[in-house]
Formats: C-alpha cells, sequence, structure tokens
C-alpha cells in the first residue's frame, strides 16, 4: 500500500488518493476502518446473551428493530477484558452483505489520510493477527493500524452472522 496512489485532475495535476477512515481505541492501540464501512456509532448498550455463540461474539442488541449480532474486538485481539465505562461504543459496520456490532474502548475521530502514508502490514507479535490489519498509517505523534474487515472476523463468526441476519429479515 505504500505505493504512490495519484489520480490526474482536470488541470493536468496530480491528487493523492485520500482514505477516510473511523478510529478507535482497543486496549492501548489505535486502529481505524473504511468509513465506508461503517453504518453507525452507539454508545454501549445492554447485549442479550446468546447460547452457543460463537467465541467472540457477546450477544445481540435490537437497533430500531434490526437484530445485530456484537463482537467484543477486545476478546478478538486476546486482550485482557475490562468494564465498560462511558466511552465505550459499539462501532456498527457492514461486511460482506452482514451487519455486526464491534465493542470497541473509545471512538477518536474521523481522519482523512493520504494512502501513499499507509505502509504494509509488519510481523505482529502482539495477539493482533497480521491476517486482518490491512496497513499501518503513520500518523504525526502515533501509528494507526488499519483493520481488514473481511478478513476479521472467523468463518464460524460470518455463518453465525448469515444465520442471525436471515432470522431476523
Amino acid at each position: 500500500m505504500n505505493q504512490k496512489s495519484q489520480k490526474a485532475a482536470p488541470n493536468g495535476q496530480t491528487h493523492e488518493a485520500q482514505l477516510q477512515l473511523v478510529s478507535f481505541t482497543v486496549g492501548h492501540e489505535q486502529f481505524a476502518v473504511d468509513i465506508l464501512h461503517v453504518q453507525e456509532i452507539n454508545r454501549m448498550m445492554e447485549l442479550t446473551k446468546v447460547p452457543q455463540s460463537p467465541v467472540g461474539v457477546e450477544g445481540i442488541i435490537n437497533l430500531r428493530g434490526r437484530i445485530i449480532p456484537v463482537m467484543s474486538l477486545r476478546k478478538r485481539f486476546g486482550l485482557e477484558k475490562t468494564e465498560h465505562n462511558d466511552q465505550t461504543r459499539i462501532v456498527v459496520v457492514e461486511i460482506g452483505g452482514n451487519t455486526i456490532g464491534f465493542i470497541v474502548d473509545a471512538v477518536q475521530e474521523v481522519l482523512r489520510i493520504n494512502a501513499s502514508i499507509v505502509e504494509k502490514t509488519p510481523p505482529l507479535s502482539s495477539g493482533i493477527d497480521a491476517a486482518y490489519v490491512s496497513g499501518v498509517a503513520r500518523l504525526e505523534h502515533s501509528l494507526l493500524i488499519l483493520l481488514d474487515l473481511d478478513n476479521l472476523l472467523p468463518s464460524e463468526v460470518v455463518n453465525a452472522v448469515s444465520r442471525m441476519s436471515n432470522l431476523a429479515a
């Protein structure tokens, strides 16, 4: 991803491709997803537990008549569980035609970055599988880990989400 992504403007100048991202924290790290996948961001709400849910699925919520499974990114990343607080959010995203909520510690901001500052994923050792990291952006004072939502969910979660979506339809 570190290639120069440029587009020719009508006046002949080139403009770098921009990424618009929603950034959030999980643990001590800052992550981001493409804003085009994000449907909405909600305060933490009570979850309904579902027996025999796949690992990582914390429960479901009723969001204006839609039943949405909710997954803990802390659990997905192998981090210690913490109590939810007033900063905890559920980021509702669409992945492969399915809607799912991700519990994050806090949502930071919506930001725009040049695609050229995103570097290929380095080898990771902090419990975060490189398969679901699409790249790392060097920001002024920090690193931003870009998540690849298509690879973030284990297949059993994707199948369960599809079944839940079909039941709710």
